[in-house]
């Protein structure tokens, strides 16, 4: 008579379950998570992550630099986004002052929002493929990013920290020909990306480890607060440049990329499929620009202070939703100034995401969930 044992994944072998530290690894690199796993064998039997090993404390030095100042912090929290990042505390600021930006301003704002949501997502088009193997993706990846950051640099200044938006509009009007030389960009990177489509959306390696992996529900996107492409990759079809329109947003017609399946394949789709959606946007935008003339900014007195009372401005931030709760007591500095990022909402997830898979399907979980540890320890 024989009896059956269920214990563990071995074949009748007694097992003890394993707590496992994936991370944190070397404190100075850009930022760290650790998730604590507790393994069955391969299989993740829980997930918890640990975060706050870059805590920069930004909300604290809000309430101590002024409005120009803040928009330096501001940008830094998710490095991919800086420019949207700069763009949610600027619109708070002048929905509080009640400042009417100009035409030309807002049209710009919009173009440069959407170039620099392609390059957060060619960032990770190249790396997501990466971390499960695939080398040759992130070299095209980045050549498209080449060609779209030199746009912005030219623009701004910057290569990642652009500090181009200033209270009441942009810092300054863009080089003569600029937008001529952006819609080639564009040109050059949508003649280019079927590249890097081609390379990997139908590789059969690829598909065998990101199909089916990673489920995330609709339901459960919601309960977690997860948002952007992730969300949309569950079926939540929701998006602020529709629903809730800023900037020139109101008059475009904004496509909004979803998919239903909810796994890492989902995701990587959607991520995809925007890079087409935004260069089209943004090539919008600029012939919107050229046909407008004017300032691309307010003249503002020396020391800016916002009146008292507070608001709330929320802005589609290419990981997802960045919300931006503004307190103002009448002074050049915030009282209080709270943000709610999209990487901090999609990290949470994974403590759902993660039990029940093999570890080396974590690791093209984890990658999928698209985040940037900034953005989580704020």
């Amino acid at each position: 008579m024989t009896s059956e044992l269920t214990v563990g994944t071995g074949a009748g072998l007694d097992t003890a379950d394993m707590v496992l530290n994936i991370g944190p690894q070397h404190p100075s690199t850009h930022g760290v998570l650790r998730l604590k796993l507790v393994l069955d064998g391969e299989r993740v039997l829980s997930a918890e992550p640990i975060i706050g090993y870059m805590h920069r404390g930004a909300e604290k030095l809000f309430e101590v630099r002024d409005y120009r100042q803040i928009i330096m912090l501001a940008n830094r929290h998710d490095w991919l986004s800086a420019f949207c990042n700069e763009l949610g505390v600027v619109l708070a600021v002048e929905r509080l002052m009640g400042i009417e930006v100009p035409d030309r301003a807002v049209w710009l704002r919009t173009a440069l929002a959407e170039l620099n949501r392609v390059l957060n997502h060619l960032m990770f088009l190249g790396s997501y493929p990466l971390e499960i193997g695939a080398i040759t993706p992130v070299f095209y990846a980045f050549r498209e990013r080449e060609t779209i950051q030199a746009v912005l640099e030219e623009a701004s200044g910057g290569r990642m920290h652009y500090m181009y938006n200033r209270v009441g509009g942009l810092k300054e009007e863009v080089p003569a020909g600029w937008t001529t030389r952006a819609r080639t960009a564009i040109d050059q990177v949508r003649r280019r990306m079927p590249d890097l489509d081609n390379l990997i959306r139908r590789n059969e390696i690829f598909l065998a480890r990101t199909v089916g992996v990673g489920v995330l529900s609709a339901a459960d996107a919601a309960a977690y607060g997860a948002s952007g492409p992730v969300a949309r990759a569950s079926g939540l079809d929701f998006d602020l440049r529709r629903d809730e329109p800023y900037l020139a947003y109101g008059a475009l017609d904004v496509p909004v990329v979803t998919r239903t399946t909810g796994d890492c394949h989902a995701r990587f789709e959607v991520l995809l499929d925007q890079v087409y959606a935004s260069l089209d946007l943004a090539q919008t935008c600029l012939d919107e620009v050229d046909k407008l003339t004017g300032p691309v900014n307010v003249r503002l007195p020396k020391v800016v202070k916002a009146p008292e009372g507070h608001t709330y401005a929320w802005t589609e931030n290419p990981l997802g939703i960045n919300g931006y709760y503004l307190v103002s007591h009448g002074e050049k500095t915030p009282w209080r100034l709270k943000l709610r990022t999209a990487s901090y909402s999609n990290v949470q997830a994974l403590s759902k995401l993660l039990p029940g898979t093999l570890v080396p399907d974590l690791i093209a979980i984890l990658g999928s969930m698209f985040f940037v540890v900034g953005d989580v320890d704020k």
